[in-house]
């Protein structure tokens, strides 16, 4: 979590819905994938894990390791490693990274992100 303009942390947002190619955060349909970073959710352009490779996760590789330990991978509709350079760029940043479909990645983070942990979100759109 970040601090907000008076010092207080702000909640990382929470997922409430996804599907139909999108996700709804915080209220707001968001069309695609997204990637969560601290207190923010923006549009990721990954549509594929397929399509996944390391320049994809640089924002979560350069960010604050004081506030991102690991890496939630949702990987779409169905679980899939993905590719070898992936694993091994979050490997060499010092990243944990947990890969599963996006449907239990959603439900995963919205648990972690209420409990405080350090995480990143990076979920292919489904």
């Amino acid at each position: 979590m970040q601090p907000d303009t008076e010092g207080r942390r702000r909640q990382p947002p929470a997922i409430e819905a996804y599907g139909a190619g999108g996700f709804r955060i915080e209220g707001v349909r968001r069309e695609g994938s997204v990637l969560i970073l601290g207190d923010v959710a923006r549009p990721w352009p990954v549509e594929t894990l397929a399509a996944l490779g390391p320049a994809d996760l640089k924002e979560i590789f350069d960010f604050d390791r004081a506030v991102v330990e690991f890496v939630l991978l949702g990987t779409g509709p169905a679980i899939a490693p993905p590719p070898k350079a992936v694993r091994e760029a979050c490997r060499e940043a010092g990243l944990g990274l947990e890969v599963m479909t996006t449907p239990e990645a959603v439900r995963l983070y919205n648990v972690l992100a209420s409990d405080g942990r350090r995480l990143a979100a990076a979920l292919i759109a489904v």
